[in-house]
């Protein structure tokens, strides 16, 4: 059995994906600093899968806590969520995104190498593709980002280029996500953003379980075909197969690489498209306004994900309303997230 130390794994895709790696036989060991997140869902996923993992309350910051888990573990690989993620609030305290993202990434990348610890799946994300590269985005286009998150991606993805290079025992993929909604079919766990999402789904939702009085729509004049801005959405549980996919392709393939994957649909939903679709699930209507632009939002972008396609064996089962069918399992049943 393969030991996997998942950084983050109390968070939104950390949680599922610990999920699928406990039902493909894996050994999972979670190390998270709570910050984003509610210890209740280790329990929640000890219930889907009837298997338990080994969780550490620790932050990738304190190295020596770090390095005491890999003495306590024979781990075989890492898959890397832990970090601060709010588009908007890295805009409001750079440092801090700087200082958490990065040095914690390097903390881990070091203390991995004292223990010989090669493998890692890395959570990266679309926004290092910038405002200027056509759609759909190809793995090879430029990178380059509008705000300190997706540049700590940018950045990180170069750390790890770079490792590679001055030791090529280094066996990375770079995953680069979409944007990830839906919920376990259970209802047990799902998205449980601390106080106003910053996402569309869990915002729609919100609304639709009666915290929140309306969805503002920014843009409705977008060259679209309904003129709201148009995204590439995956369903969680797609998205965590993807890590196994990526982890499995590390384990079998015969020399180490670092390979970048776009974890997406291939095509895009506009947001009056989610919304809809939204209503259907839930069997209501949404209330809605539509407002003016967001500074820096563009019209569409989605993913080209023909190279997960042939290289992890790896593609999108899970339709639009299985999306929003399942965040709205998961909200109706939990309207206050993971609080009692």
């Amino acid at each position: 059995m393969k030991q996997i130390l998942v950084t983050g794994g109390a968070g939104f895709i950390g949680s599922h994906t610990c999920v699928e790696l406990l039902q493909q036989g894996y050994e999972v060991i979670v190390v998270d600093n709570l910050c984003n997140a509610n210890p209740e869902v280790f329990n929640r996923i000890q219930t889907i899968t009837n298997q338990s993992l080994t969780f550490y309350e620790a932050d990738l910051l304190d190295r020596s806590a770090i390095d005491a888990i890999f003495e306590q573990h024979r781990i075989d690989a890492v898959i890397h969520f832990a970090g601060l993620k709010a588009v908007g609030e890295s805009t409001q305290i750079p440092i801090a995104y700087y200082h958490n993202n990065l040095t914690s990434t390097l903390l881990l990348l070091e203390v991995m190498a004292k223990h010989r610890v090669f493998n890692l799946v890395f959570s990266s994300s679309a926004t290092v593709y910038g405002e200027h590269n056509p759609i759909p985005y190809v793995e090879h286009f430029p990178l380059s980002s509008t705000s300190p998150y997706g540049r700590t991606k940018v950045m990180i993805e170069q750390f790890l280029q770079d490792a590679f290079v001055a030791d090529p025992r280094w066996n990375v993929s770079l995953l680069r996500y979409f944007n990830p909604v839906g919920a376990h079919p259970s209802g047990l766990i799902g998205e449980d953003p601390n106080g106003i999402p910053n996402n569309l789904m869990p915002f729609i939702a919100q609304v639709a379980v009666g915290k929140r009085e309306k969805l503002s729509v920014f843009g409705g004049d977008y060259p679209t075909h309904d003129g709201t801005g148009v995204r590439d959405y995956i369903h969680v549980v797609d998205l965590a197969l993807g890590h196994i996919k990526a982890l499995q392709k590390l384990e079998e393939q015969p020399s180490a690489s670092v390979e970048a994957y776009n974890l997406g649909a291939g095509k895009g939903y506009s947001v009056l498209e989610v919304l809809k679709a939204f209503e259907k699930a839930a069997g209501k209507d949404i209330a809605y306004s539509i407002e003016d632009r967001r500074a820096g939002d563009i019209a569409e972008f989605y993913a080209n994900a023909d190279k997960a396609k042939a290289e992890l064996n790896w593609e999108v089962t899970l339709t639009l309303d299985d999306m929003c069918r399942d965040a709205w399992k998961w909200q109706s049943k939990n309207p206050n997230g993971f609080a009692k």
